[in-house]
């Protein structure tokens, strides 16, 4: 499904669906060497899939940021969202998604909804027009008018020691 974020348009899925995570990377045509990071609803939801200590939880209540944890075992998420004992976590701070996420239960597979390479957007038309000719498209797209001006949430690893930033 597309759907509005509180970045940028993004393409969702169940994360413990293999084929639909499967799906996502096809529609997207996105390389299977970049895992999808997932949305969860709370610190809570976020323990059950990886280790977190203080300041980790405090990056993830308290910003737009996508944060590289080191992934708990064992996991019933796709192999997809998963990188050398690795998961990125990401708890949105949009109403739609965290209802979404509140109703489900479950961890979302998440990236911007695009083909990848191309830039991620805040305008509906962008994001119709990126999927209008393709032979693989999202089964659902929820139409939230131009969200405000964003781009996608940056992206820090703190698996290791060192905290690494990997988009910013």
């Amino acid at each position: 499904m597309v759907c509005p974020t509180d970045t940028v348009y993004g393409l969702i899925c169940d994360a413990s669906n293999s084929r639909a995570v499967e799906k996502i990377f096809r529609i997207k045509s996105r390389p299977r060497t970049k895992p999808l990071p997932v949305f969860v609803k709370d610190i809570k939801m976020a323990k059950n899939y990886a280790f977190l200590d203080g300041k980790q939880e405090e990056f993830l209540e308290n910003n737009k940021i996508t944060v590289i944890l080191k992934a708990k075992k064992p996991h019933k998420l796709s192999p997809l969202v998963y990188k050398k004992g690795t998961i990125g976590i990401r708890i949105p701070k949009y109403k739609f998604l965290n209802s979404v996420l509140d109703k489900f239960g479950k961890p979302l597979a998440q990236t911007s909804a695009n083909i990848s390479g191309a830039p991620a957007t805040t305008k509906i038309k962008e994001v119709l027009e990126q999927f209008k000719n393709k032979k693989l498209k999202p089964d659902l797209i929820v139409d939230a008018g131009d969200l405000p001006e964003s781009r996608p949430s940056k992206v820090i690893d703190l698996s290791g020691a060192k905290v690494k930033i990997l988009r910013s």
